[in-house]
């Protein structure tokens, strides 16, 4: 019986170290930046920007993240994205910023429960952040990979 269950485990580890931080590779423990490349915008001109995150690693996982949001010209969004000179010109259009903003805190959390990208899933209507943190996360994680 003992035996069975030191095998189960073991088959449970090794499954965690091919699923943890995804892609099967290995990393490095640390804290490492990534940044995903200026999306110039929808429609609507809504999305414009890019995104940079900070994960750390220990043990093939990842055990934090921060994500942010920027403009073209490097101005982080914050509480007043989405208004037009400081003023909430468009009501819908300020709300869907708003709603990109509160989705970051929303992959942070995700990508530290799950210990990976690949279980992170995007939010109804922060899409274009999802995508700026899909690829600034991949970004960071190129550079922990171990060689």
């Amino acid at each position: 019986m003992k035996r069975i269950f030191v095998f189960i485990f073991a088959i449970v580890l090794s499954l965690l170290a091919l699923v943890s931080c995804g892609g099967g590779e290995e990393y490095n423990d640390g804290v490492y930046e990534g940044k995903s490349s200026v999306y110039s915008g929808d429609e609507d001109d809504g999305g414009a920007g890019y995104g940079v995150v900070t994960i750390t690693i220990k043990d093939n996982l990842i055990t934090a993240c921060t994500f942010n949001t920027f403009e073209p010209d490097g101005t982080q969004k914050d509480e007043n994205y989405g208004k037009q000179n400081g003023e909430i010109a468009n009501r819908d259009y300020y709300n869907r910023a708003q709603r990109a903003l509160r989705a970051n805190a929303t992959y942070e959390k995700a990508i530290v429960a799950y210990g990976t990208l690949d279980k992170v899933d995007a939010v109804s209507g922060a899409t274009i952040s999802f995508g700026q943190f899909k690829e600034a996360v991949e970004n960071a994680l190129q550079k922990a990979i171990k060689k």
